[in-house]
């Protein structure tokens, strides 16, 4: 059996997984008649372990802020895919997020990683697309079958479990988990100096007809900046979302919109398989964000974003995670809008 000395802490990462919560792969058989839909008993393996639902609130990342701004594509962005936000300006709402479905959960504590960001680029005609990414660059499971064991192993893997523990088991045959809750990732500074990544592949499309499969990386113009511990430790419990707004009204937030390339060879559809990082990189465009929303609840409970709300020039992968996502997204969005 693997052992995992630091095990006290990887587990709350472990079950504050970023915007990849919840799954479901839309072709997939029919469950059999005594099991749950697949969303759905995924969306009831968060509120179990955030002792959920709690109204109003999403499942995963449930406690978050809104911005929003403008994004401004690169010059050449419009020549990897013809998407209409890589040729002109347009608007965007962000939502930034810690994980899991605890709406009050302290921004510093260790289950707040990775955190989230969701991107909503407003096009013509009442039209949008959005990205939804994590700050962790990787996903420790491939499948959304794996997933819904990964979190129920989880949920049964309190003090009082017998060892080896059902996450300890669940770990021991999934070096990518492993590798995914012992990686650190200390508090940031603030939402503006962290990096976020797609995990999921995308096939980009110009006007000439040229593809190109890529993953988002979304990168602070301020730089990457963390609290050392003992900062951490000190850190007032809602101090992620009150910063941003103070430092938004000493000026605009800037992240910069990438799109790591991949090469022959990479994998396209395994979320698990990160890609070295000479990989090429394309620059898209700048997101700078210059206000809060008003009325943070009421904005944040009847908005859903979607990784699969795609514009025209961006397709899904066959990444049965990315495929999967909506149709939980839709199970978490129907509990918080009764």
């Amino acid at each position: 059996m693997i052992s995992f000395p630091n095990f006290r802490f990887a587990l709350p990462i472990v079950v504050g997984l970023a915007l990849c919560c919840n799954a479901f792969a839309a072709d997939a058989p029919a469950p059999a008649p005594d099991k749950k839909p697949l969303p759905v008993a995924l969306v009831d393996a968060f509120n179990v372990l955030s002792k959920g639902p709690h109204k109003g609130f999403r499942a995963n990342h449930a406690k978050g802020i809104m911005v929003e701004g403008m994004f401004t594509p690169s010059p050449g962005a419009s020549s990897f895919s013809k998407a209409p936000h890589f040729a002109k300006a347009v608007k965007v709402l962000v939502r930034f997020s810690d994980p899991t479905g605890v709406p009050t959960l302290p921004d510093a504590d260790p289950n707040a990683s990775p955190h989230g960001i969701a991107i909503r680029f407003t096009l013509a005609d009442g039209a949008a697309t959005d990205i939804v990414s994590i700050s962790a660059n990787g996903f420790p499971v491939a499948t959304p079958e794996d997933f819904l064991a990964f979190l129920q192993a989880a949920a049964q893997s309190g003090p009082d479990a017998p060892k080896p523990t059902p996450i300890e088991k669940f770990l021991g045959t999934h070096p990518a988990a492993v590798k995914f809750v012992s990686t650190p990732r200390p508090a940031p500074v603030s939402f503006a100096t962290l990096a976020f990544y797609g995990v999921n592949a995308f096939k980009f499309t110009n006007a000439k007809g040229v593809s190109h499969y890529a993953r988002y990386q979304i990168i602070p113009a301020a730089g990457e900046h963390a609290l050392s511990d003992a900062e951490a430790a000190k850190a007032a419990p809602n101090y992620l979302m009150d910063e941003l707004p103070q430092r938004i009204t000493q000026g605009p937030v800037k992240f910069h919109l990438l799109a790591q390339v991949a090469a022959e060879g990479d994998s396209l559809d395994d979320p698990t398989s990160t890609w070295p990082p000479d990989r090429k990189l394309v620059s898209l465009g700048t997101l700078t964000l210059t206000q809060t929303v008003k009325d943070q609840a009421t904005a944040q409970k009847l908005i859903m974003f979607s990784p699969l709300n795609l514009a025209a020039g961006i397709e899904p992968s066959a990444d049965p995670v990315l495929l999967a996502r909506p149709a939980a997204y839709g199970v978490s969005f129907s509990q918080r809008i009764q």
